[in-house]
């Protein structure tokens, strides 16, 4: 990595914004593509693509493969993050409206102190911790109970009922993966691990596809063009620019300032499903997204005020 000093002076924020734009975006982009491919076997494909993608390109600057230890590790990791957390959000997109899947996902920074036992001690020992904890989850369970109604969205709707449960796991799911991966470190760059982590899901996406009958229900001459141009959009710009734009700013800008893109992701998120997908964008929704935001910004407030983040909010790397 190239010291700041010899950058130019706007790329680092021009890397910040792609971060923020591009990955609040993603939530838009899995709901075009999932509208004709199959969720599992779409986002099995995303990761293929782009791990080979990356790790090719990590080959051909003369990086060595991991040893085998490294694989497993980052096939643990991987599929937590990516085949439960991404693989249900893309999952549950079939069901649920964009800019609502971000605002529930937005609430994964709340998991991750529930389930760092490590450091229970020190979280709960901090009056902010606890508050921002009730006001997150608050926001959850009024989003989905009387935000919810407004935005065609109803617990008694027994396939948006599972969606959201497993929306849920994904979150949960994420949070392990990415306490494991903190607790867990291996040798090798980041992108190299990061491709692992892409493969292996991939691989397992594609074999849980297979069983699930996303194969043999895929009528690849009715997929439509929205939904190629979503996943390609989801290789390029989300699984590659997106983080390798991540990457450049983490080394050039304090962890704590690059951290704040998970307070706008949702945001881009719901403003791009309301003006392109045309998205009903309600007073519930917006009270909701205020209210886990507020909360969630409240358990990270000590990390900010010592310089750095919670590790979920460094941890959205695809």
């Amino acid at each position: 990595m190239k010291n700041e000093t010899t950058q130019p002076s706007w790329a680092p924020l021009a890397a910040y914004l792609a971060v923020c734009v591009i990955w609040g975006s993603t939530y838009l982009a899995i709901s075009m593509a999932v509208k004709t491919i199959p969720p599992l076997l779409m986002v099995g494909m995303r990761f293929i693509v782009a791990g080979v993608l990356l790790l090719g390109w990590r080959l051909a600057r003369g990086e060595k493969l991991p040893p085998l230890k490294t694989f497993a590790q980052s096939a643990i990791t991987g599929v937590l993050l990516l085949f439960f957390g991404n693989g249900g959000v893309s999952w549950a997109e079939v069901n649920l409206a964009s800019g609502l899947t971000a605002i529930i996902v937005a609430a994964v920074p709340l998991w991750m102190v529930l389930i760092d036992r490590g450091h229970w001690k020190d979280s709960f020992s901090d009056p902010r911790v606890i508050v921002g904890l009730l006001l997150g989850f608050a926001g959850v369970v009024f989003l989905v109970t009387a935000g919810g109604g407004s935005v065609n969205f109803s617990l008694r709707n027994a396939a948006q009922r599972t969606s959201f449960i497993v929306l849920m796991i994904g979150s949960i799911a994420w949070a392990v993966g990415s306490i494991y991966s903190k607790s867990n470190p291996v040798p090798g760059t980041t992108s190299m691990k990061a491709a692992l982590q892409m493969l292996s899901a991939g691989v397992v996406l594609l074999v849980v596809s297979c069983f699930t009958g996303d194969w043999a229900h895929v009528d690849w001459h009715q997929v439509s063009a929205r939904s190629w141009g979503g996943l390609v959009y989801l290789i390029i710009f989300g699984s590659l620019v997106g983080y390798l734009s991540y990457i450049y700013v983490l080394g050039v800008w304090p962890a704590a300032r690059v951290g704040t893109y998970a307070y706008i992701n949702p945001v881009v998120a719901v403003f791009l499903g309301w003006a392109i997908a045309s998205e009903p964008l309600s007073a519930g929704q917006s009270i909701g997204l205020a209210v886990i935001l507020a909360g969630v910004m409240l358990v990270n407030s000590r990390q900010f005020s010592k310089g750095r983040i919670s590790p979920i909010l460094a941890a959205r790397k695809t």
